[in-house]
């Protein structure tokens, strides 16, 4: 196993959002490398935990890791998350990214959660993927 991947996985991940002009419109540029403090945009994206386990074969170190990208918005209903949920989806599903070390084997859609937040009147899509990495 290794974890020696994980900030260029993080890195292309959040790359592939931000650049993507296409899902820059549906949330007006708001998406975050983490969860801004103060003052929210009304629809924003951003990474959120992740988790990793072993995912070494005899070609080399590799890992497994489970991340979940959240899309907020303090708006009436989920339209809109979900429009920009489905964008990411788009982006991240069986994406090509390029890493800064190691090389992306897959990167698969697992769930989504759609829930009012905490606070009540915010609502939050989870989307969490699986993203096969290997440091041949």
């Amino acid at each position: 196993m290794t974890y020696a991947i994980s900030a260029a996985l993080q890195g292309a991940v959040y790359g592939a959002l931000a650049g993507d002009a296409g899902l820059s419109g549906l949330v007006g540029g708001a998406i975050f490398d983490a969860e801004p403090a103060g003052s929210l945009p009304e629809l924003y994206v951003t990474l959120g935990p992740e988790s990793v386990r072993a995912g070494s074969d005899g070609s080399g170190g590799g890992a497994v890791h489970e991340f979940i990208i959240s899309v907020v918005t303090d708006a009436a209903g989920f339209s809109t998350a979900k429009q920009a949920g489905v964008a990411v989806c788009d982006l991240l599903i069986d994406a090509d990214l390029e890493l800064d070390r190691g090389r992306l084997v897959s990167c698969r859609f697992l769930k989504a959660k759609a829930a009012r937040a905490e606070s009540g009147t915010a609502r939050r899509i989870d989307l969490t993927f699986r993203a096969r990495v290997d440091d041949g």
